[in-house]
């Protein structure tokens, strides 16, 4: 008996990093990181998280969707030592939140990031992306020359993610990233566009360090301050969106996490893991709506699934061939589902600010959203010396500061 319902435990468990699999591996393919060590990543914050909330919270943290236009601007501007040093950095921010939340809770938090700050943001975050998407659906090497073979598997990939979330069952409706891709990757072997020679080059069993090391996508953190203060106000963003996932959790479960663990102590968590991650080489780790969902489907709220999701995704890190299989995917794939997820996450933005009631007819508002979007939309990069602050980092400062110097609606 007891056999049987430990093998029950597994399975579920390792259902939920299948839950969580595409968007955690979707972001480092994305960015130019490495697959295997963002598996190795999302695994030991998950750990972390959990050791931190003591064991309270059926919660994975995986890969930040909020993070990919930065961390692709900062590769490609400071490098990636600069990125993962800068990445840590932006972690250790949760701390401040942290610390906001143990004095007042939510309301000490919305204080200085309300939804007419955030929302605006989240927006900046997907609409920013929209060409980097399209460029991608189009082309096989992401530059934007069109290609009718490139189109027709990003439709594919595309149209198979909408029917998944439009019309999925029960936990098939969890996976839309994970079927679209492997819907477009079936296309892909049939259209013979794939090319195997990763896979017949990679081992079974590596280091995924020296594998990226070897690929030139890992490097040892610097701590550069020019690309530390570009990444660290994106942090804003999946702050404000783990108060709502934290929220979603206790409403499947039945349980305050708010108050207890608290909500310091998981944003504590989530931020302690995202620090990890950046040091180790991954990318930023924030809370998955998607394992949330699964947890209300299956009524598997007991932790241990999540670390049982979180251990099997550190020992899938070191199968070489798995990370050599995920960097055969082509980017015309990738480049349909992100038609789809960025597009999703502007429409969250626009969500959070109807959720909260806010009244787009007041001047207030209407400036704080409009000089957002512009600023972020528009790349606007202020610098002084060495020192450059741009895009969605400085459209979340703006935010910030105008919503605190602003007369308020009486």
């Amino acid at each position: 008996m007891q056999e049987a319902q430990g093998f029950k435990k597994l399975i579920l468990g390792v259902q939920m990093l299948f839950v969580a699999f595409g968007a955690l591996v979707l972001v480092p393919l994305l960015t130019g990181l490495d697959p295997s060590i963002a598996l190795f990543t999302a695994g030991i914050g998950t750990l972390i998280f959990q050791v931190i909330t003591k064991n309270t919270v059926p919660v994975f943290l995986a890969s930040s969707f909020a993070f990919i236009a930065p961390i692709q601007y900062s590769i490609k501007n400071f490098g990636y030592g600069e990125t993962f040093g800068a990445l840590a950095f932006a972690g250790l921010s949760y701390i401040l939140f942290s610390f906001l939340a143990k004095q007042g809770g939510v309301k000490a938090i919305e204080k200085y990031l309300p939804p007419i700050v955030t929302g605006p943001v989240i927006m900046v975050i997907g609409l920013t992306l929209a060409p980097v998407a399209v460029n991608m659906a189009k082309s096989f090497d992401g530059s934007g020359n069109l290609d009718q073979k490139a189109v027709i598997i990003s439709a594919v990939s595309l149209i198979t993610a909408i029917l998944v979330v439009t019309y999925g069952k029960k936990l098939f409706s969890l996976i839309p990233i994970l079927t679209g891709i492997v819907a477009g990757y079936l296309l892909s072997l049939v259209m013979g566009v794939v090319s195997f020679d990763p896979i017949a080059n990679a081992s079974w069993f590596a280091l995924p360090w020296v594998e990226a090391a070897k690929s030139g996508s890992f490097e040892f953190p610097i701590f550069d301050l020019a690309a530390i203060l570009y990444i660290l106000p994106v942090a804003i963003a999946p702050a404000i969106e783990h108060v709502g996932d934290v929220l979603a959790i206790s409403s499947a479960t039945g349980k305050d996490y708010l108050k207890q663990p608290g909500l310091h102590r998981t944003l504590l968590g989530d931020g302690i893991a995202t620090s990890a991650a950046g040091l180790l080489g991954g990318p930023p780790n924030t809370t998955y709506s998607e394992v949330t969902g699964a947890v209300a489907l299956t009524k598997a709220f007991n932790p241990v699934y999540m670390r049982i999701a979180a251990v099997t995704a550190i020992i899938l890190a070191f199968f070489g061939k798995l990370g050599a299989v995920l960097k055969t995917i082509p980017v015309p794939v990738m480049g349909g589902i992100m038609i789809l997820l960025f597009g999703m996450i502007a429409a969250i933005g626009v969500g959070s600010l109807v959720r909260a009631k806010v009244d787009m007819s007041h001047p207030r508002n209407l400036v704080i959203a409009s000089v957002v979007l512009v600023t972020g939309i528009g790349n606007l990069t202020l610098s002084v010396g060495d020192f450059a602050l741009g895009g969605i980092g400085l459209a979340g400062v703006i935010g910030v500061v105008l919503n605190l110097i602003l007369p308020k609606e009486k």
